[in-house]
């Protein structure tokens, strides 16, 4: 089967299953939602902040608040495209169809990364338009210095994030040991590694962690890690294609 055949194929899987269109829609809603909360809060208590507080405040940043649970949809969505066809039982059928597992996997992975850069890049967008909106003299233009390369980075971040997961299922294989591992993981267990002083040094080389300095504009009190936010965003494309290696070799090496 042709490459072209083989990224169609992979579309119409994706395009019908209720998932894509449910997890994506959450990453969306979630962030959106969950950023322009923070941004009103933060416009309504901003003369209540210190004068340093104030002098450090990151609009920009402050309007990507809901990314860090909005991402959370993101990795189900990645887990889901690839390990659903294990859990199923359809991986035989489409190996059967497709047996050089290489160009399956690449195509699986380079249709649903177009899908969740194209969702990263809109939330990003829309979750910085919104925010600024609600900050109302507090905000960001998208023309200041490191703005538009924040919120660029922004929709990179989610989709990287979307295939770091699609990397680890390839692995795993099961959508339960691949969820299992990957939210306490994001949710908990970086956020600790990168907020306690012992271990602050490993956690800021953590995917989100690094990923996150894209992010930044305004530079934060003791937050000075050892690269900048090409450099950060650069570490996590290093953890990505190292899952999505990973999720190769394993998929070359054993049995559907």
């Amino acid at each position: 089967m042709a490459v072209s055949q083989v990224l169609r194929s992979e579309w119409t899987k994706l395009r019908s299953v209720r998932s894509t269109a449910w997890t994506l829609s959450l990453a969306f809603v979630v962030t959106l939602a969950l950023g322009a909360l923070i941004s009103i809060v933060a416009n309504a208590s901003f003369g209540d902040l210190s004068a340093e507080e104030q002098l450090t405040f990151d609009p920009t940043f402050l309007s990507f608040a809901g990314m860090g649970i909005g991402q959370l949809a993101m990795i189900v969505f990645g887990v889901l495209v690839v390990s659903s066809e294990y859990s199923s039982g359809m991986i035989r059928t489409s190996l059967a169809a497709v047996p050089r597992r290489g160009t399956f996997l690449l195509s699986k992975v380079a249709v649903a990364s177009a899908l969740a850069l194209v969702v990263g890049m809109v939330t990003s967008f829309g979750a910085f338009a919104l925010g600024q909106t609600l900050l109302g003299e507090h905000r960001a233009a998208l023309g200041d210095p490191g703005v538009l390369r924040a919120v660029f980075g922004g929709g990179l971040y989610m989709g990287l994030i979307a295939m770091f997961s699609m990397g680890i299922a390839a692995v795993l294989r099961s959508p339960l040991l691949s969820l299992g591992i990957l939210m306490p993981f994001f949710f908990l267990v970086s956020n600790i590694l990168g907020n306690v002083d012992a271990t602050r040094e490993i956690g800021q080389y953590l995917p989100d962690q690094a990923g996150n300095a894209v992010m930044q504009v305004v530079p934060q009190p003791g937050d000075s890690p050892p690269y900048g936010p090409w450099g950060g965003l650069a570490i996590m494309v290093v953890w990505v294609a190292a899952a999505l290696v990973g999720g190769a070799l394993v998929m070359r090496s054993r049995d559907a």
